[in-house]
Order: structure tokens, then C-alpha cells, then sequence
């Protein structure tokens, strides 16, 4: 009995380390493995920068002329999102300065603005935006409902004086104040609300992909690429979780940096516990490298990875929550977005490193990614040994010989008729 543990020891390490040099041999694999989770974070996080668009172009078209339009145009040009550029005649005109670019922005003052909210009515102003990108367009909303808001409660004031004079004494400013403060994202910035929730999706998807090619690079010609896809030992577990150890110890790098220092660069918001967050993401880790080995079976080539990481990327972004909240989805899509390890991972992670959340209170986050990690686990089982194991065995024999020439102690590898390796 303790002979056969220690075999079984010893052939897992066998085959990790055996895995381990294969992979480094394939630079290919290396590419997911080291630099898309290095290069892909900073190449998302400079696009996104600067996180908010200030003095952004307005043009005004002003048909009233009043005292009170002119207040409000001076109140949005001092705002930080808007620069008012200047007065319009008509809109045909500012039209014609958005459509060249000379402002993003066009407000347009109805006649009547004045008069209406001197006897006391619902005075509307128009505000047109140009929608290429929507920074601008959240900086003139902004800005424009803080000024009304800011105009409206003065105006309150300036009735309530004419009524009743000595309640101005009582009151003064505004009667409703709102003080919008973002949780987790002091900034207000789309850089530091997206980008956490983006790295732990590249986190999943370098490692899917890595292992996926791994699968395809099986059924190639080793001599062509290094990589000898029969690498079993003396059972398809064993191989596989020696496999896994050898994943999970080449990207535990990569992903410390995706999960510190990418914030720590570019100043997102960094309130969790490093260990615990670690501790987090590696039941994420484990499952996704599984879902890789379940993907092995439909990858066929290496370049079969590539379709893979086209269907998938646009699918695992908007089943995480990132685009649209999660409760708002339909059941079904709610029920994909639970079978996805990164689902699980975005929103744990989120709450721990941007609010400070503890391991304890991402419990149910927690829970389910090491649920997801024994499911995939099962199922990757059940593909490598009754589907991809076979097919490697039953390849070209050339794989076969020079895996076993490689083999510690010239022991060659045979395969029998049931699609099983013996000495």
C-alpha cells in the first residue's frame, strides 16, 4: 500500500515536471500563459485613461435672452465637465459647428425660459449630445442636473423670501442637498469602475486558452513545436492534477500582477487584503483550468484555440455583469452566467479589493467557485479520459516514440487495444 502511494506520488511529480518543461518549450502556450495577462491589462487601462473628460465643447442656442438663460450659461461654463465655447444664432449653426467637431455638446434655451420660471412654472432647456463616446455625454448630464438643481432651490428661496421674509433667516441654500459619493470608486472614473472586473475576465480567459492550446498542440507534431501531447502517467487523474499544479504554478505570476500591481500602476481602487484576495481567485484559477481541460476535446489544431477566444471573450463579458446587471438578465442567461467561473470571480473580487470586503463576506462567491471547481473537474475527467486520451492514442505513432524516448530511464509507452497507456 505504501509502495503504490509513493508511486503514485512520484508519478505525479513526474508528469508535472515533465509538463512543465513542455510548456516552456511551446511559445505558443507561453504567450497566453506570460504576456497576454501582462500586456493586455496595460494596453485596456491606457485606452481608458484619463478616466473623466473634463471642458468638454458646448455651443448654446439661446432664443430667450434673459437674465435668468444667462446665469445658466455662466453656471455650466463654470463647471469643470463644460467649456461653453460661445452663442449659436440658430441650430442649424451649431449643428454644423458638432458635425466639424467644434463642440460635442449644443444647449438649447427655449423662448420663455425666463418668464416661466419668474411666475413660478416648468421651464425646460434642451440638451443635445454627441454620442461617440459617452463620457461626454455622462459630463454634460452631470453637470447640467447639479446646475438646475443648484438654480431651482435658489430660485425656492427667492420665492419663499417674497412671501414670508423671515424665512430666509430659517432656511438658506438647498432646502434637498445630494451629495453623490461612488463607493469603491472615488474617482468617478469608467477606468477604475470596468477595469477590476475586466482583469480577473483576462485572468480566465489567458488560462482557457492556454490550456485549449495545450489540447490542440497534443494532436501536433511535436518535432514541429516541442510539445509532446502523451504525457500520462500511471492514472488520467493523476496526470491531470499534475498537470494542473504545473498551469497553477506558471500563472500565479501573471496573475498576481493582473490583481495588484495593474491597480497599483494606474491607481484603481486597492482596499482588499492581498492573501485573502489570493486565497479568492484560486478555486477561479483551478476551475478555469479545467474548463480548458473540457475544451481540449474540440481542439483539434493549436489555431482551434483562436475560435474559442473569438466566441467566447464577447459571451463571458456580458454574462459577468460588467455591460448589464446580472438580475436584470432573463433566467437562462442568468443560469450561463452562473456556470461561468468568471462570474463568480468578478463580482467577489470586486467587492473585496474596491469596497474591502473580507473573504467571509464574499462567502457565497467563495462557495461557488470551489463547487464550479470540482464540477469542471468531474467533467474534465470524463473528457481526457474517454475522449482526448484515446484520440492521442490512437494518433500518429511518432508522438508515441518520441514521448518515449524522452521518458526517464528509456521506458517506452505502448498503447492497447482499450485506449489505455501500459509499460
Amino acid at each position: 500500500m505504501w509502495n503504490k502511494f509513493k508511486n503514485s506520488i512520484a508519478s505525479f511529480f513526474l508528469v508535472y515536471c515533465r509538463e512543465f518543461k513542455l510548456v516552456l518549450h511551446d511559445q505558443g502556450i507561453i504567450l497566453f500563459f506570460a504576456f497576454l495577462p501582462m500586456a493586455y491589462p496595460i494596453i485596456y487601462s491606457l485606452i481608458y485613461n484619463p478616466e473623466l473628460v473634463r471642458e468638454v465643447k458646448m455651443v448654446v442656442v439661446d432664443h430667450d435672452r434673459s437674465q435668468i438663460s444667462r446665469e445658466l450659461v455662466r453656471k455650466l461654463d463654470a463647471c469643470q465637465e463644460i467649456y461653453v465655447r460661445g452663442y449659436a444664432a440658430d441650430m442649424n449653426e451649431a449643428k454644423r459647428a458638432m458635425h466639424s467637431h467644434e463642440c460635442f455638446g449644443i444647449l438649447e434655451i427655449p423662448e420663455g425660459f425666463g418668464r416661466k420660471t419668474g411666475i413660478g412654472e416648468q421651464a425646460n432647456a434642451v440638451l443635445y449630445s454627441d454620442m461617440s463616446l459617452l463620457l461626454r455625454y455622462r459630463g454634460f448630464l452631470v453637470a447640467s442636473t447639479n446646475v438646475m438643481q443648484e438654480m431651482s432651490a435658489e430660485l425656492q428661496l427667492q420665492k419663499i423670501n417674497e412671501v414670508a421674509p423671515l424665512a430666509a433667516t430659517i432656511s438658506s441654500g438647498d432646502l434637498m442637498s445630494v451629495n453623490n459619493i461612488a463607493m469603491g470608486n472615488t474617482s468617478s472614473g469608467f477606468d477604475s469602475f470596468i477595469m477590476p472586473g475586466v482583469v480577473i475576465l483576462i485572468l480566465q480567459q489567458c488560462i482557457i486558452l492556454a490550456v485549449g492550446m495545450a489540447g490542440g498542440a497534443k494532436r501536433a507534431n511535436p518535432r514541429l513545436i516541442g510539445y509532446v501531447g502523451v504525457n500520462q502517467g500511471e492514472s488520467v487523474l493523476g496526470s491531470m492534477l499534475g498537470q494542473m499544479l504545473c498551469y497553477f504554478t506558471i500563472i500565479i505570476l501573471p496573475a498576481i500582477f493582473l490583481v495588484h500591481y495593474v491597480p497599483l500602476i494606474f491607481s484603481f481602487p486597492m482596499a482588499g487584503n492581498f492573501w485573502e484576495i489570493l486565497a479568492f481567485l484560486t478555486p477561479m484559477i483551478l476551475a478555469s483550468i479545467c474548463v480548458g481541460f473540457c475544451l481540449q476535446s474540440v481542439c483539434s489544431e493549436r489555431e482551434s484555440v483562436f475560435v474559442l477566444w473569438v466566441i467566447t471573450s464577447v459571451a463571458f463579458l456580458f454574462l459577468s455583469g460588467l455591460t448589464w446587471p446580472r438580475y436584470a438578465m432573463h433566467g437562462m442567461w442568468r443560469f450561463m452566467s452562473d456556470c461561468v467561473p468568471a462570474t463568480w470571480g468578478v463580482e467577489g473580487f470586486i467587492k473585496m479589493n474596491a469596497n474591502g470586503s473580507s473573504l467571509a463576506q464574499v462567502r457565497p462567491e467563495y462557495i461557488s467557485l470551489w463547487i464550479q471547481t470540482g464540477v469542471y473537474l468531474v467533467l474534465a475527467y470524463v473528457v481526457q479520459r474517454w475522449i482526448v486520451y484515446p484520440q492521442l492514442w490512437r494518433g500518429p505513432k511518432e508522438a508515441v516514440d518520441d514521448f518515449g524516448s524522452r521518458a526517464p530511464g528509456g521506458n517506452q509507452l505502448r498503447a492497447d487495444k482499450g485506449g489505455t497507456a501500459s509499460r
